[in-house]
């Protein structure tokens, strides 16, 4: 698969596709007889495992731990999944805090959809006639 194609199915760019190639979280591409990358197509389900964490807020640092880890083979397991497991409990801070303030704001709408509720129907209300000065209407 060429890095073209990779990029579309991956939802990477190709600038990062390169970057990541570079820096070690990707494995270096086979290079075809032009010299152009050629990708085995297993790297998607690598690509999204680290779209994953990136999305869960993994830093790039603890990614490349974690995929040096992964190329040394299946005796690094442990170390992996301590990484895994000590993002997963970041993560479910995050969303804890996440959920906390998604309330705050909901209740911060709802007392917006209150006044408005009130207001809107002030606004329905005939207008109250006081009496002028000379005690008419």
């Amino acid at each position: 698969m060429k890095i073209g194609e990779l990029a579309k199915r991956s939802g990477l760019s190709t600038h990062t596709i390169r970057y990541y190639e570079r820096i070690g979280l990707l494995p270096v591409a086979d290079r075809d007889a032009g010299g152009r990358r050629d990708y085995d197509p297993s790297i998607l389900i690598w690509t999204e495992f680290l779209g994953r964490l990136k999305t869960t807020g993994m830093s790039i640092q603890d990614m490349l731990r974690y995929a040096r880890l992964r190329e040394q083979g299946t005796h690094t397991g442990l170390e992996r999944r301590a990484i895994l497991e000590t993002h997963r409990e970041m993560v479910r801070r995050k969303l804890n805090a996440l959920q906390v303030s998604l309330l705050v704001l909901d209740t911060k709408i709802d007392s917006y959809v209150d006044t408005e509720k009130r207001t809107h129907h002030d606004d329905n209300t005939p207008d109250r006639q006081f009496p002028d000065a000379a005690g008419t209407r």
